[in-house]
């Protein structure tokens, strides 16, 4: 097949990805392309399925040929890939049993509001402070730098800051209103994470976003940038705050770790955690948890009684805190999600079913 032909069936697959409202689109060696829609995985039955030539010709539309070059090094590269000016993906390469794997998700264009997104609207004082370090967690492809973005434009509609972001790759193209925005990619603006987070100090920057925290160094920069003044939002792969709290810590080193847990209990301001639920009326919609850092939240951490912040959260919706079971029971209740969904996405089952 010639490459003009890789590049008008890739053009055809993208057309089907945007009138489906699929999320996602999965090339694969000896499968048919695959898109994913509300959650579920949908084969185009109508494309033959694809061989090992069919997805290295893929990924070399994808890819400039300095990445390509890395890819084929590295075997695996993440990277973002504009369509048109409307139309922008999130991308993976990968080698599976000596064959090339893609893994695209798109990234809409428009950011949409909290209200739009289903979430919290409590998530906006977080975006009003002008100091302290914020998570989104989660696992992967639960909405976690949709979230951030959200927030990100909150800032951007009304405050005049200075806004940083770090990003592998980038993802939200973001216009400027109030706010100026840098958005770096790393590899292609920056060398790595920590070479840019090094920088942000001599940036005279407000707000930072950092795609994902990756290593002690960024964490600790991160941290640091929290204390000193700075609004830092950041995602994590992890299931709830607590679990989040005890992953930071852990990735130090033993003679290091009392000093991240004073930071951190100092610089904290919150952490919320999210899962996208299939919704019973279609579509999905975001389940989750928020951990405000209060004088309790920040002694359990200072004394290492991690264990004890589940039971705060349960105890502190009248400060705005939320727990995951009760957002799930509430969902539930009103006829939004059912009970066999919150029950596969709780973390404690059977506390679950006491509630709905």
């Amino acid at each position: 097949m010639s490459e003009n032909n890789y590049k008008k069936q890739l053009d055809e697959m993208i057309d089907i990805v945007v009138k489906e409202s699929a999320s996602d689109l999965h090339l694969s060696s000896g499968n048919n392309p695959t898109i994913r829609v509300n959650g579920a995985l949908i084969p185009l039955l109508k494309r033959p399925k694809l061989t090992k030539e069919d997805t290295l010709g893929f990924i070399t539309e994808l890819l400039t040929p300095e990445q390509m070059e890395s890819f084929l090094k590295n075997k695996e590269m993440d990277f973002s890939y504009s369509y048109n000016k409307e139309t922008r993906f999130r991308g993976n390469g990968f080698f599976q049993q000596g064959n090339v794997g893609v893994a695209l998700r798109l990234i809409p264009r428009y950011i949409k509001s909290l209200e739009e997104l289903n979430l919290p609207p409590i998530l906006e004082t977080f975006a009003q402070k002008k100091q302290g370090f914020f998570l989104a967690v989660g696992p992967v492809g639960q909405g976690k730098t949709t979230t951030l973005a959200s927030m990100i434009e909150i800032i951007n509609s009304n405050r005049a800051e200075h806004i940083v972001t770090i990003e592998d790759p980038i993802e939200y193209i973001f216009e400027q209103r109030k706010s100026m925005i840098d958005q770096r990619e790393v590899k292609i603006d920056t060398k790595d994470f920590g070479t840019a987070l090094r920088s942000v100090f001599r940036q005279d920057v407000d707000v930072l976003m950092i795609g994902e925290m990756r290593g002690v160094e960024t964490i600790s920069t991160a941290v640091t940038a929290a204390e000193t003044g700075h609004l830092v939002l950041s995602t994590l792969h992890t299931n709830n705050a607590a679990q989040t709290i005890d992953r930071i810590i852990d990735s130090f080193p033993e003679n290091g770790q009392d000093q991240i847990r004073l930071q951190l209990a100092a610089s904290l301001a919150g952490i919320f955690s999210q899962r996208l639920v299939p919704r019973i009326s279609g579509g999905l919609i975001p389940v989750y948890e928020l951990l405000i850092n209060n004088n309790a939240i920040a002694n359990l951490i200072r004394e290492k009684r991690t264990h004890e912040i589940n039971a705060v959260i349960e105890t502190s919706m009248g400060e705005g805190m939320v727990d995951l079971n009760r957002s799930l029971a509430d969902f539930v209740r009103r006829g939004e999600i059912t009970i066999e969904d919150a029950k596969a996405h709780s973390l404690n089952p059977k506390l679950l079913e006491q509630l709905v």
